[in-house]
């Protein structure tokens, strides 16, 4: 398998970073694809000013090549069913992660790069997990774990914890 990353999001560096986890996370060669618009208006949600994340993964499904996943990765807000917000959405080969609120900016902080790539690059290991057929974990630290909030994030590190390491193990026998 590889991960083909697909942006609207430009920032190369920080998406190398994500490519190069990925790559040591999950064994699979991470390729880069900066676009001009990954999401158009027609998956705007006008009365939230939310970007429904289901139908993108939805729609981006028919360009999911044999042997391949693929992460979009947009600045965009999105959401899914009735939750406010979510940093990331998987399904069926296709994963997204929204960077919109993994700036500190967002929340009053001041500007923290490595912070921001550090989310990102949890944001988007967790979401590949989960096109790897992982389920969220109990563990603390494991990158599995739900992030209900950006301090769930911060708290948890970009590495699986050995359960979660076992069961990627196992399902690619």
């Amino acid at each position: 398998m590889r991960i083909r990353v697909i942006s609207e999001f430009k920032d190369r560096e920080a998406l190398g970073e994500v490519a190069e986890k990925l790559e040591e996370v999950y064994g699979e060669k991470s390729e880069i694809e900066v676009v001009e618009e990954l999401i158009d208006k027609r998956f705007l949600n006008p009365l939230r000013n939310q970007y429904d994340a289901w139908r993108i993964v939805q729609h981006y499904r028919r360009f999911l090549n044999a042997g391949e996943y693929l992460l979009l990765v947009t600045d965009k807000d999105i959401y899914a069913g009735d939750l406010n917000f979510v940093f990331g959405l998987a399904w069926r080969g296709v994963a997204i992660i929204s960077t919109c609120r993994l700036f500190p900016e967002f929340y009053g902080q001041p500007p923290d790069r490595r912070l921001f790539i550090e989310r990102a690059v949890k944001e988007a290991v967790h979401e590949i997990g989960h096109l790897h057929g992982l389920t969220h974990c109990d563990d603390e630290k494991c990158v599995m774990k739900f992030s209900n909030s950006i301090l769930d994030t911060d708290d948890k590190s970009c590495e699986l914890c050995e359960k979660c390491s076992s069961k990627l193990r196992f399902s690619r026998f």
